[in-house]
């Protein structure tokens, strides 16, 4: 689906939703009251400047006080590999904005991530991965980091790395391999109207974040639940 097709399957009575460069923001009638939206669209990548845009708006309705929901959507390339937005502070911008969507949530804000393109590396972890419940469209291409460049930094064999993200979805891009480890809650059916099927996402929604839960129930991450345990037990105890 495109985001003018989302967008009008999720408001069909009309919505005051922009995209300029690339960066979405807006609102639209929700559930008796309405939802802020930000995002990205058209594969674009996140630099600085995007970055803070959309950490502006998410403040922005913190600041209203509405405790509306906050529909983040995502089709976007990599974080911006320029040397500007390396000098000034890239990794800090992202961060801000990951933190200005947890601040969303625990200020009562439904925070929701809809990937239905394709998204990576620091623009995915800063938006989709930093909403409460992250969403699926079919045909979205989601990845923290492509096999090549795992290949790159871990030093190991590209073959080696494929055969491991064949029964080991950590290691794999793509939406089946975050559905399994539980990085992606639901997918959606746009076959269907996305209001409804929204709306109950967030009715779901549960005090702690889940992921590791899901993780260990979908095979995708068998361990990652039983080790955080046991490490907030040790903290715990010590």
């Amino acid at each position: 689906m495109t985001l003018a097709e989302i967008l009008a399957s999720l408001f069909p009575q009309g919505h005051a939703v922009a995209v300029r460069d690339g960066l979405v923001s807006g609102t639209g009638p929700f559930a008796g009251g309405r939802m802020h939206l930000v995002g990205v669209d058209g594969d674009t990548p996140l630099g600085t400047d995007g970055a803070l845009v959309l950490s502006r708006a998410v403040l922005d309705a913190v600041r209203s006080g509405d405790r509306a929901p906050i529909l983040v959507t995502v089709d976007s390339d990599s974080q911006r590999m320029s040397r500007r937005d390396e000098l000034l502070g890239l990794n800090e911008c992202l961060a801000h904005l990951a933190k200005a969507l947890l601040l969303a949530d625990r200020s009562g804000h439904p925070t929701i991530g809809l990937i239905y393109g394709h998204s990576a590396a620091g623009a995915f972890i800063a938006t989709a991965l930093a909403t409460r419940v992250l969403a699926a469209l079919p045909g979205a291409n989601p990845s923290v980091m492509d096999l090549p460049s795992v290949a790159r930094v871990t030093k190991l064999p590209l073959e080696k790395l494929q055969d491991m993200a064949k029964t080991t979805p950590v290691f794999a891009p793509g939406l089946d391999n975050m559905v399994a480890t539980g990085a992606v809650h639901v997918v959606l059916d746009p076959d269907q109207p996305l209001e409804g099927q929204i709306r109950g996402a967030i009715d779901t929604m549960q005090a702690q974040d889940i992921r590791d839960r899901l993780g260990a129930e979908r095979g995708g991450r068998p361990v990652a639940r039983a080790v955080a345990a046991a490490v907030a037990d040790q903290a715990r105890l010590g």
